[in-house]
């Protein structure tokens, strides 16, 4: 198991999920899980049920419409004004009577593409891409598993629908042989109640079927995306960096940090020091704190380097072992002395300005 776990990683097979990251950047590109028959079926769903809601005022309205085009048709005498006006009145009442079923189906469009993919506009999408004209690719997709799945859902499209009509056809066959002996009106009545309940359930079989489909989408598109561990781990250096590089940075910082305080170190007043380990510089400057602070400090090495600097520029130095490890652990550069050592410190302070003096 260990040993095929390894062949994995080193054969950069893609067995991983996606990270956020690449999720987010193949968003950008606009590629996402998303079936186009799941809009489809959600549109012509609206449709017939606003039909159901809407169908009979805008059938209603249709009828206005047609005898008013008749009725002014044939009186107002065929000049450019009339004509234009007569059909623009016509065009506006069609559009308020058909309005209705046109806001259903748009608002489902939006509806079935928001809960699919959320908001989302990508330029890379739509763009020109070349490849696309390649007839290797296409021949790759036509001999490929998503177009046999393609092929699985055509034919699943067919044998519903075909099947809804049949079924309902069959049902109401005595009800049609009958149609011949009723009045026109009925005739076309029974078309139209014919024809939306087939509509009906057929939008709602392919519902079912698209969703089927944005499933298979779902798990088509998490497979494309997956990563192998070494593009992960390749992921997580460019997000977190390098760990050698930023190893180099912190080293390169800490020379600048030590040569800023060697530099500063020949303005301490005092070194507070441990034999062999710590090394303490004070200053004490009463127009800029109130308090000495800490200019440098340093452990083993860094300490007898410290001191050697001091030595040069005749920084006195002061042994005092639980004062110096105290300081070190306490404080950092640039920090002011705890109060609790105030009394020590100003002790050793006094000491070295005698020294000075006597100097």
């Amino acid at each position: 198991m260990r040993l095929q776990l390894d062949l994995h990683y080193f054969s950069g097979e893609k067995t991983e999920q996606a990270t956020p990251k690449k999720r987010e950047e193949t968003k950008k590109k606009g590629q996402v899980a998303k079936s186009a028959d799941l809009n489809a079926a959600a549109t012509l769903l609206a449709s017939f049920l606003a039909l159901l809601l809407f169908g009979e005022s805008m059938a209603e309205k249709m009828m206005n419409l047609l005898r008013v085009l008749l009725s002014k048709g044939l009186v107002l005498q065929p000049t450019e004004e009339n004509v234009h006006l007569l059909f623009a009145n016509l065009v506006k009442d069609a559009v308020v009577a058909i309005a209705p079923v046109l806001v259903m189906v748009m608002v489902a469009g939006i509806l079935a593409n928001y809960l699919q993919i959320g908001w989302l506009f990508s330029m890379e999408a739509i763009s020109m891409k070349w490849n696309r004209l390649n007839p290797l690719q296409g021949a790759k997709k036509i001999y490929s598993l998503r177009a046999l799945v393609e092929l699985v859902k055509s034919m699943l499209k067919i044998s519903v629908i075909g099947g809804v009509t049949f079924f309902i056809i069959y049902r109401k066959k005595e009800e049609l042989m009958k149609l011949s002996q009723v009045s026109l009106k009925s005739s076309l009545s029974s078309f139209g109640e014919l024809i939306f309940e087939m509509g009906l359930f057929a939008s709602i079989l392919m519902l079912l079927v698209a969703l089927l489909d944005y499933m298979y989408q779902k798990f088509d598109f998490e497979k494309s995306i997956r990563m192998s561990k070494q593009e992960i781990k390749d992921e997580h250096k460019k997000i977190e960096g390098d760990p050698k590089i930023k190893a180099k940075v912190k080293e390169k910082q800490r020379q600048l940090a030590m040569r800023r305080m060697m530099q500063d170190l020949p303005s301490a007043d005092v070194i507070i020091t441990n034999p062999t380990h710590y090394a303490i510089a004070l200053k004490y400057d009463e127009t800029k704190r109130d308090a000495p602070y800490v200019i440098a400090k340093g452990l083993d090495f860094v300490a007898q380097k410290m001191k050697e600097v001091a030595k040069a520029h005749n920084v006195t130095q002061v042994e005092n072992r639980q004062l110096a490890r105290t300081l070190y652990k306490e404080t950092e550069i640039g920090d002011s002395i705890p109060e609790d050592l105030f009394k020590a410190v100003a002790e050793i302070l006094a000491y070295v300005y005698q020294l000075k003096k006597k100097k």
